[in-house]
């Protein structure tokens, strides 16, 4: 048994403990991979680090998953399940909410082309979010696409996320977030900085949003070290 097997028996079983009442679409016809052991696959799959289902298909060769599924149809099977996996994403990482009180948001761009070519671009040119021009701060520069949100939690375990045109304020995601987590020290950079959104969200929900002043602000207070360094969780989860 190799390791991926062994992996995939591991994660199905947590699935089937915490996740089996979760009902996915009705299916006439039942296939020889339940949605669920697909689901738990795709985990697997991301756990090890394969990210190519051919890879992944050469890895359960002479298995006991070997031919119970064709990698084209375990392509569409997963993209048709997303609703499902979102709500087994929603139900596990509300299990290590309990676990914990303070979270991170930041954001990050998605550029889909270079500048020069937005107008004859036509990737995402049918979806109904539209891409727009944005800018990074952090590499002081305009770039055209998207703005993808998450807040993970201290271990790095994402909890919320969102997509957004490029030119969609980070505070604005706060706006949303708000309704779904209370009684929390939420951490961000100096994008978030809105003293009314503060106060909105300490007054709707109970969280503390905790970001570093700008230098030219009244009263500067330097930013607490250590949230520093739990603020780098989401950092380097974005890059990789």
């Amino acid at each position: 048994m190799n390791n991926l097997l062994q992996n995939y028996e591991i994660i199905l079983k947590e699935l089937k403990n915490t996740c089996g009442h979760i009902e996915s679409k009705h299916q006439i016809r039942l296939p020889k991979l339940s949605d669920l052991e697909l689901v738990a696959l795709n985990i697997t799959a991301e756990y090890m680090s394969i990210y190519s289902e051919l890879q992944l298909f050469r890895s359960i060769q002479g298995t006991r998953l070997d031919n119970r599924i064709e990698c084209s149809v375990y392509n569409r099977r997963k993209r048709n399940l997303f609703s499902y996996i979102e709500k087994i994403r929603e139900h596990l990482s509300g299990k290590f909410s309990d676990f914990t009180d303070v979270f991170i948001v930041d954001s990050t761009l998605i550029k889909i082309c270079k500048l020069s070519r937005f107008n004859r671009s036509e990737i995402c040119s049918t979806s109904e979010i539209k891409p727009a021009f944005g800018y990074c701060a952090a590499q002081k520069s305009r770039y055209f696409g998207y703005k993808l949100h998450a807040v993970c939690d201290k271990n790095g375990i994402f909890h919320s996320y969102d997509f957004t045109p490029a030119n969609v304020h980070d505070v604005n995601y706060l706006k949303d977030i708000k309704h779904d987590f209370e009684n929390c020290l939420l951490i961000g950079d100096r994008g978030y900085i809105s003293k009314e959104l503060q106060v909105d969200l300490f007054n709707y929900s109970n969280i503390n949003l905790s970001v570093p002043m700008r230098k030219n602000q009244q009263d500067f207070v330097v930013f607490s070290k250590t949230k520093s360094r739990i603020r780098k969780r989401i950092e380097l989860r974005s890059i990789s």
